[in-house]
């Protein structure tokens, strides 16, 4: 009777290390118990850059929101570009959202929620410019772009003569300044750069989507991270349900983006 009674406490203590094993991976979903950790830039207004040295901006609202619907609390960790979407390989943090375009190379390596986002790509150079009419005309002319963006691999396809730059600030005065002749870059940042900018002498023209197709901007994961993944799709559809997409798309942007 003894004998059996030591037997059934061992299978009891082996359910019990089981179910705590699986607590312990639905906890360790994110980073740090209890936190949404965000990687992002800081630097690409309207999707997150600094005001009076706080980091705020259309994507800041969006990650706040998704986090405050899955009951986390949302950390950002600004990072370069290039060491971004790497910092989900080393799990730096959870999730990166920074205007990161779904891409097919992309989709090998790494996994994206539902985007929140269908970015129009435009091509900006000065007023007085009338010698590129389109995207067709960028033919070995300078272009600035961030090295490893989209926007890079879009110039690229039309052979322009890439320029690194680090930020759309710093692109914006290299076309003032006669140092590149264009930029292939998203709509909505120029019209919020623009705000501030008055009479830049700059102006824009929206790229066909034969051109150049609109982007769908998502959250980006390490492939591990299905489960939390389907948390913030889950999270995501009642950010739009409620309107609260909608309402940030139309603070930052002056229009709903996300459709």
């Amino acid at each position: 009777m003894k004998k059996r009674f030591l037997v059934l406490l061992s299978l009891v203590a082996a359910i019990a290390l089981v179910l705590t094993g699986c607590s312990s991976n639905s906890s360790s979903e994110t980073k740090t118990k209890g936190t949404l950790t965000i990687g992002l830039e800081g630097t690409y207004a309207p999707y997150s850059y600094r005001e009076n040295g706080k980091l705020t901006g259309f994507e800041v609202d969006f990650a706040k929101a998704l986090a405050k619907k899955m009951d986390l609390k949302a950390k950002f960790v600004p990072t370069k570009w290039d060491s971004l979407i790497a910092g989900l390989n080393s799990k730096t943090f959870d999730v990166v959202i920074n205007n990161v375009g779904e891409t097919k190379d992309r989709q090998k390596h790494y996994i994206f929620a539902e985007p929140y986002v269908q970015s129009k790509s435009v091509l900006i150079t000065k007023e007085d410019d009338t010698s590129i009419k389109s995207v067709d005309d960028l033919k070995g002319v300078k272009v600035a772009e961030g090295t490893g963006t989209d926007n890079y691999n879009k110039a690229k396809k039309f052979d322009a003569n890439i320029v690194p730059s680090s930020d759309f600030a710093t692109t914006m005065s290299m076309i003032k300044q006669g140092r590149v002749k264009a930029t292939i870059n998203s709509r909505e940042a120029f019209l919020t750069w623009q705000k501030d900018n008055k009479n830049s002498g700059l102006k824009y023209q929206v790229i066909p989507t034969d051109k150049i197709p609109n982007t769908k901007i998502a959250p980006i994961f390490n492939k591990d991270s299905t489960g939390l993944r389907d948390k913030v799709n889950k999270a995501e559809q009642e950010l739009k349900k409620d309107g609260t997409l909608k309402r940030l798309s139309i603070k930052y942007f002056g229009e709903d983006i996300s459709k």
